[in-house]
Order: structure tokens, then sequence, then C-alpha cells
């Protein structure tokens, strides 16, 4: 088992470096063929893309939200399972990578978990918009999406955002429990049938990236 932890020592912003990192993690997990743990720090999984980054405009904005939806896409096709272990806050592309794992444990408490780009005056991006799709229930998909709904961890088990809630105290030790499950899988059919399922999804993914990766290559130029 392969324990990857998102740890800015703020609130867990995807800056390009960060993404970079990750990326890499992944990559060393699936050389290693083993089941991957991706968590937060205490209070928050990830507040979304870099800010900074993201305002400035331009090719490097345009590369960061590319390698943002590339990892989510990885994430939902990756060969081993994945579960994410949801410390806190997830925002934005926080909740994209929440969307992308296999098995997801959200930790109680007065936590956000929300896609809030309609409500900071963001349409929100193809690829969000199909992960969104492939994991929350018609409903919850579109208040999720259209009005930004904020859901707590409880209600958000509900939506299709986490597949449980548990306490602080325990979080760490109920996804490893999740993970060694998951481990005991046959490998290759559980990679085959990621991918069976996933297709449609991952196709839609792959090319609303790609057009997303046009628009914003050309709103850079």
């Amino acid at each position: 088992m392969a324990r990857v932890t998102i740890d800015d020592g703020k609130v867990n912003a995807l800056s390009p470096d960060l993404l970079a990192r990750l990326d890499d993690a992944f990559s060393r997990a699936e050389a290693d063929g083993v089941v991957v743990v991706l968590s937060g720090r205490a209070g928050v999984f990830s507040a979304g893309f870099d800010l900074p980054t993201l305002r400035a405009g331009g090719a490097e904005a345009a590369a960061m939200l590319r390698a943002g939806f590339e990892l989510a896409e990885r994430i939902l096709s990756f060969p081993a399972p994945v579960v994410i272990s949801c410390t806190g806050h997830a925002v934005a592309m926080g909740v994209f990578l929440l969307l992308s794992g296999d098995y997801r444990i959200g930790v109680a408490g007065p936590y956000k978990i929300t896609a809030n780009e309609v409500a900071i005056g963001l349409t929100l991006p193809g690829a969000a918009v199909e992960i969104c799709r492939q994991r929350l229930s018609p409903a919850h998909f579109n208040r999720a999406t259209v009005i930004a709904e904020v859901f707590s961890p409880h209600d958000a088990v509900e939506a299709g955002f986490l597949d449980r809630v548990v306490g602080e105290a325990v979080i760490d030790d109920a996804a490893g429990a999740v993970a060694a499950r998951l481990a005991q899988l046959d490998r290759a059919a559980h990679a085959a049938t990621k991918l069976r399922v996933r297709k449609p999804a991952l196709e839609a993914i792959r090319d609303a990236i790609q057009r997303d990766s046009e628009s914003y290559s050309a709103q850079a130029g």
C-alpha cells in the first residue's frame, strides 16, 4: 500500500508543482503495483487549484488546469484500487479528485464539500461536469454543479461524493482497512472491470479535457 498525503501546510492548493509531485507519486505506486490511499492534511483535503496561478491566467494556468483534470482521469482509470481519505474541506478541484477514487471516506465535522465555481463567477469546466456526472445522483448532480450547493460530510454520502463518514480519530485506520480489503481483489479483474464500467465516463472526460485545453490555450494566447 502507498499512502500519498497532500500537505502544503495551508489549504492544499493544487499548484503546478504539487500536481506534478502527485502525478509522480501515482507513477511510483503504479510501478510498484500497490493500492493507493490519497489523503489531505487535518481539516482539509484540498481547496482546489492554486488561485494566484489561476488568476494570473496565461499558459501556466492553462497547463495547471489540464494537469489537474488529467490527474483525476488517471485516478479514475488507475490499475490498482485508490482509496480517498477526505480529511476535511474538499472544494473545486479537490472535489473532482475526491470523486475519482474507488472508495471515499470522509471525516465527520463542520467541513464543506462543494464544486463552488458558479458561486465565485467561474463556468464549470467540461471535464469537471463529466467527473461529477459519473458519480453523483442525478438530483444532486444538478444541485452540485448548477447552483454550487455546499454539502456537509454526512449529506455528501447521499449525494455521492463520499461512501462513508467516520470520526477524525479513526479515519487513517479506516482508510487503511479499506485499502487492505481492496488489495485482496484480483488485480487484473479489478483493472479490466474498472475500465469497462467507466469507459463512457472516461471517454467523455478525455474529450472534455481536450476541448477545455483548447479553450484555455486560445484565451491564454
